[in-house]
């Protein structure tokens, strides 16, 4: 990193606290973003009711939600989100009807706020959840909105003392930077460990299943750690700096030079390990 003693620079005005997301960066890499769903995926028992109906909470660009119709093609499936852009790209990739006579469709939905209007067979989330202050204070309402023997389903990253969280939130926190963007690099304070999971939802009479897993992923191309991060921890930050492309390019070449130290390429990639933490929580039939 630069050095901490470079002059300030004046706070810019303060846009929507909601970061602007890019869908295209995001799916990048898509296949490594999306094997944590499989695997949770894998773990959900049968639906009570066929056609199932399913919400999707934090959809994004609609990549994965079209998982859920393969697995349940019959079903209606809605996914919501709060990004104009990530509804957008899910809205003209994949909405309306499906192979198995179901469909899909996408809505506005602040998860912070969201509570079911109907009722469920599933209600899943695929790295969300970390955006959301207070998340579990939701489960006992997102549960009673499921039909008996329905299911709650989520993951979360739970990487966020990993070298590449850490680093951004100190750059963050440094002179050059601090007026700016103090706390837009350790926003992820909302995970909780597993234990927290499965004691909260068992509390709600739920048969439970929690379980973490490191995935060492094998990333490919130039700084391919900074690559993943502008799709997704970085997105505040860069929200924050808006159009200031110097501030954006400078700020982005500290954390560059700070990545490319803690996560060094091998002869056939960069190996970046992401811890990620799951439930499945099914209400009594």
């Amino acid at each position: 990193m630069h050095s901490d003693t470079a002059p300030a620079r004046p706070p810019a005005p303060a846009p929507s606290s909601a970061p602007t997301w890019d869908p295209m960066q995001y799916l990048r890499h898509a296949g490594h973003r999306a094997q944590p769903f499989l695997d949770l995926l894998n773990r959900i028992p049968e639906l009570p009711a066929r056609p199932a109906r399913i919400a999707d909470l934090g959809c994004g660009p609609g990549n994965v939600t079209a998982l859920l119709a393969e697995r349940w093609p019959e079903a209606h499936i809605t996914g919501f989100d709060l990004s104009p852009e990530m509804l957008r790209r899910a809205g003209e990739e994949y909405a309306g009807p499906t192979i198995g006579g179901g469909r899909l469709d996408f809505r506005h939905g602040d998860l912070a706020h969201w509570l079911p209007e109907e009722t469920y067979d599933l209600i899943v989330s695929n790295a969300a959840l970390q955006w959301v202050p207070g998340h579990p204070g939701s489960f006992g309402p997102w549960i009673n909105g499921l039909r008996p023997g329905g299911t709650l389903a989520f993951q979360v990253p739970g990487n966020f003392t990993a070298p590449s969280h850490r680093l951004l939130a100190e750059l963050c926190d440094t002179p050059r930077w601090r007026d700016r963007l103090a706390g837009h690099g350790a926003r992820y304070v909302h995970v909780l460990d597993p234990a927290e999971y499965l004691a909260r939802l068992i509390e709600l009479g739920c048969t439970v299943d929690v379980w973490e897993t490191t995935y060492h992923q094998l990333l490919t191309g130039t700084d391919p750690v900074l690559d993943w991060v502008k799709g997704t921890a970085l997105r505040p930050v860069l929200t924050r700096l808006g159009d200031d492309r110097a501030a954006v390019d400078l700020f982005l070449d500290e954390y560059r030079e700070a990545l490319r130290e803690a996560y060094p390429p091998g002869p056939r990639g960069t190996v970046f390990p992401f811890r990620r933490i799951f439930a499945v929580a099914r209400k009594e039939a």
